[in-house]
């Protein structure tokens, strides 16, 4: 693939990646019922493991470009995680804005390591 190409199919995938993010956040938000943003947690999990998963399998150039830069990219979102937490700190929920923030470094971490590992395996 070259140049323009590339950079068509990112955005094509970054298109299909907000929209995948967009659908399940709000499923699994409408089924928690929780003031914890469960949704987002899961997609940035699930995005972390993803990336881990084509950097320990090697994956580069442009298939790194457009899986992880277009696709995982777009389906994971750091601004919606900060401001979601910051909407818990505002509304009285102190702790649950900690535990958000906790919880999603250490797992996201150990998720992104874990898919390195895995995709080391292959």
């Amino acid at each position: 693939m070259s140049g323009v190409w590339v950079w068509i199919a990112a955005g094509a995938l970054g298109a299909v990646g907000s929209v995948a993010r967009f659908v399940i956040d709000g499923e699994i938000g409408r089924r928690a019922r929780s003031d914890m943003p469960w949704g987002t947690l899961t997609v940035n999990l699930v995005g972390a493991l993803a990336i881990g998963l084509c950097v320990g399998a090697g994956v580069d150039g442009d298939a790194r470009f457009l899986a992880v830069g277009g696709l995982i990219g777009s389906f994971t979102t750091f601004s919606t995680w900060i401001f979601e937490t910051q909407r818990l700190a505002e509304e009285g929920e102190e702790r649950l804005a900690v535990l958000d923030i906790v919880i999603s470094v250490l797992l996201g971490l150990l998720a992104v390591a874990l898919g390195w590992w895995i995709g080391a395996q292959t």
